[in-house]
């Protein structure tokens, strides 16, 4: 990954080989990773993996509140811009960008960029990069490969990812889902629906509304199933 950019890669690059112990989540690990940013004069701070700067439950959300503000203090008083690498959930609907982080919803409230990189489908050795803004409109996905050789991502041939439709969710999707547990309680279908159907959680959960109005699946003590023949 050296070999294009030659000397500029030594003289541009600073890797914190310190970092480990020094919290994000505790004042005294904020003093280092600051003390380390302008003994650097870096322009550009990359935090990765998020998980190994902190110790707070990533499923709270005041706990992950009061990290992204240390977050923010780090990239106020530093003067560079911060990048944040996390993991995502499991289950990521189509549409899904900046909300698709692990844990609490936190973080997507103080980004203002967001890109993630997912896998389209296992058979296909590319990998598609989709973009979020908060204050410009987002650019289309990009369809990139990874070069063996130099160990980085190109473009493929195509440079732009073919556009995906929306695909509305049908009444016998919902029945398709339940039809292997038998029964499900909501956030358990709705899953199920998002992951087999690559849809938003919205239109997974009017999918569900439509298919008990139409008696099509019924809800018993929590509980939703087919209705019995």
């Amino acid at each position: 990954m050296r070999s294009p950019i030659g000397e500029a890669a030594d003289s541009n690059l600073f890797i914190d080989t310190e970092a480990a112990g020094h919290l994000l989540s505790a004042p005294r690990g904020l003093d280092h990773f600051l003390r380390a940013v302008r003994t650097a004069k870096a322009d550009v701070v990359v935090l990765d993996p998020l998980y190994s700067t902190h110790d707070q439950d990533e499923n709270d959300t005041r706990s992950m509140a009061a990290l992204c503000q240390t977050l923010l203090r780090l990239r106020d008083a530093s003067g560079a811009a911060l990048i944040v690498v996390h993991h995502v959930r499991k289950s990521v609907g189509r549409h899904e960008i900046g909300s698709a982080f692990r844990g609490s919803s936190a973080l997507h409230a103080v980004g203002d960029s967001y890109l993630l990189l997912v896998r389209p489908s296992p058979h296909v050795p590319t990998v598609e990069l989709r973009f979020q803004f908060r204050y410009a409109p987002a650019t289309e996905p990009r369809l990139l490969a990874l070069d063996s050789e130099t160990l980085w991502f190109e473009p493929c041939t195509s440079t732009s990812a073919p556009p995906h439709s929306r695909r509305k969710v049908e009444t016998t999707d919902v029945e398709r889902a339940l039809a292997a547990s038998g029964s499900a309680r909501f956030n358990q279908l709705r899953e199920k629906i998002m992951n087999q159907s690559e849809c938003s959680r919205r239109t997974a959960q009017l999918a569900i509304q439509r298919a008990c109005q139409e008696g099509s699946i019924v809800q018993d003590n929590g509980q939703y199933r087919l209705p019995l023949s």
